[in-house]
Formats: structure tokens, sequence, C-alpha cells
């Protein structure tokens, strides 16, 4: 069975680093490779994130749906 990808969206604030910490070590890792995304040094997978639905960060996109977690920053602010 191949692993599903999960993408995890933040801008490494202290509200997406604690995030990140929780739901990425709550994932499976024999079901779920997990891809950490820090949009304010890769800024250019905003459109990435945007394509998926993400509105704000932190965010976990699993199965291609977004889920927003807290409010740490507007993907517009990001940009």
């Amino acid at each position: 069975m191949s692993k599903a990808t999960a993408l995890f969206f933040h801008a490494g604030c202290p509200v997406c680093v604690s995030a990140e910490q929780q739901f990425v070590q709550a994932l499976d890792p024999e079901r779920y490779s997990v891809d950490v995304v820090h949009l304010g040094q890769e800024k250019a997978r905003i459109a990435e994130a945007e394509r998926f639905g993400v509105k704000s960060v932190p965010a976990l996109v699993v199965g291609g749906l977004p889920f927003h977690i807290n409010f740490g920053a507007a993907l517009a602010d990001l940009k």
C-alpha cells in the first residue's frame, strides 16, 4: 500500500510551530508522508496552498481537503 501525502502549510509563527508538532506527529507514518511547507521561506508554494483552498495558516491538507487549525496568518499576509 502506498502512502498518502499530507501537506502542512505554516508561516513559522509560534501558533504554526505548535500545531506542526501536534498534528504532524499525530499522523500515522505508515499511512501518510508529510510535506511541511514554511510559506514564509517558500513563497513560491503560496499558489499551491491557494489551489487546495487554504485561506490561513497553519493548515493541514489531507486527501486534497484543507483543514484550518487555529489562526496564525492569512495567506494574503504572506504574499
